[in-house]
């Protein structure tokens, strides 16, 4: 086998490959050989085809599949003894496919990027530490009533924490526009969820009123059109309705898997829930300050069948939330690559990091790691052990895990390398995401 490599520009790479013709007729003889024992045709018993006449039926069938196999088999060891690494599948241009003529290909491929670990030992850390206190157990159960809520008729002004249900139009220089009319939409008072002054300007209003609201968009809203543009609302108001609180009782306590013990086995429940998800949160605030350090302290180059392989992740993932309708939608156009394409050089750059970590440290997904991850992930279900049972069963979860726990061991390397400053925070703060100025710090 003959090779040769050339390097084009950054990480691709271009390899000539060669194989002999010998390599390939022999191949074909004899799988035709074989063939020739089982293969049927009209005319001749099975076993007793003649072999001219099975190379006549199957010969360029059997030859391309044979040629398709060797070019397989033969970039591989190409790469190999090249001691190149391919990133992503290659793009395979045959040359010389003839008959009894060697065969010849270009492979064109992009490879890994060497990466130069930088010392991180001068970076300092911040370890976020949070109690739960009572108060917050209550803030809690306070916040499950809410999701538990249901909605009754108000008389009166509307307030705010009410919802309203509303028809508007909404008008610029006169014309209404794309996007600003609704009929019957319910909107919660204070939710912030229209342009600043929409909620404020219904505040006072009773069922029947209708309101016209001269409101300005946002510079900094979507629509080019609409950026700082003054516009009119005419709103009419149908009901306004309070949220009703359920009682905290065996009927509420029972709807969140409580089913005996009463409000002490419920308070129970929700603050090693709490407290479940502070952990995560924690450990979260950390991982992001180490992940955006190795990307400040390393400038890898990304090979782009990396990145794009990780759009397609991504949007996959998007693509769940559109349900059956997914089938039926242009999900390129909806969802163009460069909505997803700066998460993903992320995640390819800190998965080539990572890796190089992994490797200089030697690291070995840790069995116990491993475990505390899966028994972690079980507690959330009513029957932990059955989904602790299923996670060691199936491999594909079980290797998810492995790779998680393993970035979690890189993660601890690096901490234990740095400098760690212990900030304590209240558990509202702790569950909340990290700012850019707190990551900045």
């Amino acid at each position: 086998m003959q090779v040769s490599v050339e390097s084009t520009s950054g990480l691709e790479r271009r390899i000539t490959v060669g194989i002999p013709s010998e390599v390939i007729d022999s191949e074909v003889e004899k799988r035709l050989q074989e063939a020739a024992k089982t293969v049927r045709i009209n005319g001749f018993r099975k076993g007793k085809v003649p072999l001219k006449v099975v190379k006549q039926r199957y010969g360029a069938g059997v030859r391309q599949e044979v040629v398709g196999d060797a070019i397989n088999k033969s970039f591989y060891e190409a790469v190999q003894k090249e001691s190149l690494r391919p990133a992503g599948s290659p793009s395979i241009e045959p040359k010389s496919l003839d008959e009894g003529a060697d065969v010849e290909y270009i492979a064109t491929f992009e490879v890994y990027p060497t990466v130069e670990l930088a010392d991180l030992s001068e970076v300092t850390f911040t370890q976020y530490t949070a109690e739960i206190v009572d108060a917050d157990v209550e803030e809690m159960i306070e916040t499950l009533r809410k999701s538990q809520a249901s909605w009754v008729e108000a008389d009166g002004a509307a307030e705010d924490g009410q919802r309203v249900k509303i028809d508007y139009v909404g008008k610029k220089d006169g014309e209404a526009f794309e996007g600003g009319s609704a009929e019957g939409q319910w909107l919660v008072l204070g939710s912030k969820s229209m342009i600043p002054g929409f909620e404020d300007g219904l505040l006072g209003a009773k069922a029947g009123d209708s309101k016209t609201l001269e409101l300005t968009f946002p510079e900094d809203y979507h629509s080019e059109e609409l950026k700082g543009a003054d516009v009119v609302f005419d709103v009419t108001v149908h009901e306004v309705q309070s949220q009703e609180l359920p009682e905290v009782d065996e009927t509420f306590f029972e709807k969140f898997g409580v089913t005996e013990g009463g409000l002490e086995k419920f308070r129970e429940e929700v603050r090693n829930n709490m407290e479940r998800e502070k952990r995560k949160a924690l450990r979260s605030k950390l991982k992001e300050q180490v992940m955006d350090a190795l990307l400040d302290a390393h400038k890898v180059e990304l090979p782009q069948s990396l990145v794009k392989s990780e759009i397609d992740v991504l949007r996959n993932q998007a693509v769940q939330q559109y349900g059956a309708i997914a089938d039926k939608i242009d999900v390129k156009a909806l969802l163009p690559d460069d909505m997803f394409r700066e998460q993903a050089e992320r995640r390819t750059a800190l998965g080539l990091i990572v890796s190089e970590i992994v490797k200089q440290e030697s690291l070995r997904a840790d069995k116990d790691k491993v475990r505390e991850i899966v028994e972690e992930t079980a507690s959330t279900y009513e029957s932990p052990e059955e989904v602790v049972n299923y996670y060691y069963s199936n491999e594909q979860l079980l290797a998810s895990v492995e790779a998680a726990a393993l970035e979690e061991q890189v993660i601890d390397t690096l901490v234990e390398k740095a400098k760690v400053e212990d900030k304590a925070v209240s558990y509202q703060e702790a569950i909340k995401p990290l700012s850019k100025e707190e990551d900045a710090e």
